[in-house]
């Protein structure tokens, strides 16, 4: 077999093993997807009628300014934003159990490809991305979320999601690999499940103090969730989706980059 062939076998097994993981253990992947649809049932019908005023955001229909609707739809994407970082925690703490757990000396000890290991936790957190998006999806269009979106804008939404997932979850395994404990693994990562309220996930920037709306303006997740708006509303701003690339790539790179390096180093000890 080449060596293209042993990296996909191995990655596949290491895929299994995550997936066994989270059906032996479902209980941290109730966790992370109860985490965001708590903050969408909280925020829709304890703030909802409030905050909904002015709130631009509603694609479709003829419900007045300051219904729950409207605000359901403003903050959907930040809650698509903040369940893609909460379930990359639950990877940080997978990643950093497999290095204090002893795993990591047994799989040296085995004929596997050394990247395996990481793309199987990759993987699997995406499948369970996945799976966590479509439950918010489900529930924010039971509760009436509003979309204008055609099936080619709810593809690219599709895909800038996947591109988010990947970026995160290759960042969060460098974390992983950086924490001492499984503990601070579950932590470090918190700072994305937050980024989305220090930005235009909950309300429009330009409400905000000038210091926290310039960094709202130019923090990473910002043109995301604009981006995810204009997809849902069926008028995508090109520089949104622009932005959302740049940053994606940047935040991707940066964890494939450190988590290798890390991997390396700590795999060898």
């Amino acid at each position: 077999m080449s060596t293209v062939g042993h990296a996909v076998r191995d990655s596949a097994t290491m895929l299994r093993r995550n997936l066994r993981h989270m059906v032996r253990y479902p209980s941290m992947t109730v966790m992370l997807i109860g985490q965001p649809l708590l903050f969408l049932l909280l925020f829709v019908y304890v703030f909802g009628t409030t905050m909904g005023a002015g709130l631009p955001g509603a694609p479709a229909g003829d419900a007045p300014a300051g219904d729950r609707g409207d605000y359901l739809t403003y903050i959907t994407p930040g809650i698509l934003t903040m369940t893609v970082a909460s379930v990359s925690i639950g990877t940080a703490v997978l990643v950093a159990n497999d290095m204090t757990d002893g795993i990591i000396d047994r799989f040296r000890t085995m004929d596997i490809t050394r990247g395996s290991v990481l793309t199987g936790h990759v993987l699997g957190a995406m499948i369970q991305t996945a799976h966590a998006l479509a439950v918010v999806v489900g529930v924010a269009l039971s509760l009436g979320l509003r979309t204008a979106a055609t099936a080619a804008q709810w593809i690219g939404l599709v895909a800038l999601l996947v591109l988010l997932s990947l970026a995160l979850t290759w960042f969060t395994v460098a974390l992983g690999l950086a924490a001492p404990d499984p503990e601070t693994a579950s932590n470090l990562p918190m700072v994305f499940v937050l980024l989305p309220f220090v930005g235009s996930g909950f309300v429009p920037v330009d409400s905000m103090p000038a210091g926290l709306r310039t960094f709202a303006e130019h923090q990473p997740f910002t043109p995301v969730m604009d981006a995810f708006r204009g997809l849902l509303a069926g008028s995508p701003d090109g520089r949104d989706i622009l932005l959302s690339l740049f940053w994606c790539s940047v935040i991707g790179g940066i964890g494939y980059l450190w988590s290798r390096r890390l991997y390396r180093t700590r795999a060898a000890r």
